[in-house]
This record gives structure tokens, C-alpha cells and sequence, in this order.
């Protein structure tokens, strides 16, 4: 069976209030209005039949901006696992996925993303690769596509289809 995962970084958080804890902070006004960009782009993805997100207020927020663009009978889960994790904790989680789910969204945060992208990508556009290992910004998105069950997910196991970034490239 075909899958695909589609990795997101969360949008940009504020960082004015010091009195929050990490876990805790809001979207800055640059993640929200980088909001519109991310869903008109999820919306030409594959759509996830599975939706893991971390259970930070900026990625919460993430997913509710971005709601719109997946499909309305989407399986939603907040997991805790994927706040503080690098790509073996994510991987680890996305090995859990059942046989029938054809796509995943997982949304998160850095460097574990970034670093699980490059991991898993054993194929794909060279010139999306080196921009992927350059930087994952905020409110980016990183589609990879796989032939095979999710436990047997690992490093190069994957094709890098498309890397979003809600600002281009800077030359």
C-alpha cells in the first residue's frame, strides 16, 4: 500500500510573555498570518486519515488554523509523546499507526521534525533535500510519500515529495 506523511512545523509562537512556560506560548501575529499560506497548501496534499499533534498551544493553534484544509472525518490525536521528542520518539509513535491508515500529519516541532524528514528521505528531489537540511521554518511542510506499513518506517525508507515553505526561499 502507498502512504504518505506529512510533517508540520508548527507557526511562528510569540515569545513576549517570559512568564510562560515553553509549552504554553501562543502564535505570534507572523504565525497567524502565516496560517492561510500552510492550509491552501495542505489542501493540494494528500488528505491524512490520521492527524497527530502535539499537545503544545502553538501547535493546537496550528492545527486549528489550518482545520479547514483537512478532511472533516479526519481522526484527530493530541499526543503528548510528540511536544518533547526528537525523530526516534516520532518514529517510534508513527510505527504505532494502524495497517490501515494510508496518511499521516503529524504536527510539531524542531529540530525532531527536520531531522525525521531527513532521516526518512532515501529518495526525492536533491535540491528539495538541501533545502529541507538548511532549515524547517515555521509553518513549513514536508510530504513524503512510502510503499510499505508504518512499523517498517526507518531511515531511507521514503520518498521527499514536496517541502512548503510560507516564505521563499531567500537568494
Amino acid at each position: 500500500m502507498h502512504r504518505h506523511l506529512v510533517l508540520v512545523r508548527h507557526a511562528k509562537s510569540a515569545w513576549d510573555d517570559p512568564s510562560l512556560a515553553d509549552h504554553d506560548r501562543p502564535l505570534a501575529s507572523r504565525g497567524i498570518s502565516a496560517l492561510p499560506r500552510l492550509r491552501d497548501h495542505l489542501a493540494r496534499v494528500p488528505p491524512p486519515d490520521l492527524v497527530l499533534c502535539s499537545t503544545s498551544r502553538r501547535t493546537l493553534a496550528t492545527l486549528e488554523g489550518v482545520r479547514a484544509a483537512l478532511p472533516h472525518d479526519v481522526r484527530i490525536e493530541i499526543e503528548p509523546a510528540i511536544y518533547a521528542t526528537g525523530a526516534t520518539g516520532l518514529l517510534r509513535t508513527l510505527h504505532h499507526v494502524d495497517s490501515d491508515v494510508g496518511c499521516v500529519m503529524v504536527i510539531g516541532h524542531n529540530p525532531g521534525l527536520q531531522d525525521l524528514a531527513l532521516l526518512l528521505a532515501g529518495s526525492g528531489d536533491p535540491s528539495l533535500r538541501s533545502r529541507l537540511a538548511t532549515k524547517l521554518p515555521t509553518a513549513a511542510a514536508v510530504t513524503l510519500s512510502l510503499d510499505g506499513l508504518w512499523a517498517g518506517l526507518g531511515a531511507g525508507t521514503s520518498r521527499l515529495d514536496d517541502l512548503f515553505m510560507p516564505r521563499p526561499p531567500q537568494s
